[in-house]
């Protein structure tokens, strides 16, 4: 179903396939797209593919996750305030790896965590004054817990997971809409060649699609396939003792 006045939706981090799986489901739904990334000469056939294919407006923009006092510029240099605005920015990391590298570790944990809250905060405020606007971070079920296989990445986005938890507190009160994303595993670039479940990996159109109708039905928290939470709550019910032992 169109529309009939679909608000613009920004993307930030438009680049990756969740991205533009996202971006594909509110365009055929005849929203304008802002997409969003820190190399936008990228964006390019996606804009044209979107703009030839479901008939909308798409630009492109430049946009630094970690360049944290320019959000408020980038913001105000859109063609209009977006009334949806999606932050699928994250970077998975190499865990064994950056153990060894507390540089690499920051730079995972800013661009993961630091960097979004930022600039959702930077949304945030401007749609309290107007009242209305929806907020939607892509988390991940490995903040759910933190695991010895991927804890860096993990900690980050259980740190954005509790940020959108209170940051929908806070706007439910003015009337905006905060919505937390967990897709479990994805077969995207990021994830290619780690050893994924196939029932339990999503591809990219399956999480946009869930994105589009976890905002139509104004969803606070969706796990893309639903067993997933289940999983996750028997993982966060085990004991300390026990779950420190397990190899996951």
């Amino acid at each position: 179903m169109i529309d009939r006045n679909p608000p613009s939706v920004l993307i930030l981090g438009a680049t990756s396939e969740i991205g533009r799986a996202i971006a594909a489901a509110f365009a055929a739904a005849g929203h304008p797209l802002r997409l969003a990334a820190r190399n936008s000469v990228r964006l390019e056939a996606t804009c044209q593919d979107l703009c030839l294919r479901y008939g909308v407006e798409v630009t492109r923009h430049e946009f630094d996750v970690l360049a944290v006092e320019t959000h408020a510029a980038f913001l105000e240099g859109l063609p209009d305030l977006p009334g949806v605005t999606v932050c699928v920015v994250g970077v998975l990391g190499n865990q064994r790896q950056d153990e060894q590298a507390p540089e690499a570790a920051r730079w995972v944990m800013r661009s993961t965590y630091e960097g979004p809250a930022s600039v959702l905060a930077e949304v945030a405020n401007r749609y309290a004054v107007l009242g209305q606007g929806s907020i939607i971070g892509i988390s991940s079920v490995a903040g759910d817990r933190g695991r010895a296989s991927n804890y860096i990445y993990g900690s980050a986005k259980a740190g954005l997971s509790a940020y959108l938890s209170g940051l929908r507190g806070r706007m439910a009160k003015v009337g905006v809409q905060v919505m937390t994303v967990k897709p479990g595993f994805v077969e995207t670039r990021m994830t290619a060649g780690l050893p994924l479940p196939p029932a339990l990996t999503a591809q990219p159109e399956e999480v946009g699609a869930a994105v589009y109708r976890g905002w139509k039905h104004r969803k606070d928290v969706i796990y893309v396939r639903p067993v997933w939470r289940w999983i996750m709550m028997v993982i966060r019910l085990l004991p300390e003792w026990l779950f420190k032992r397990l190899s996951i």
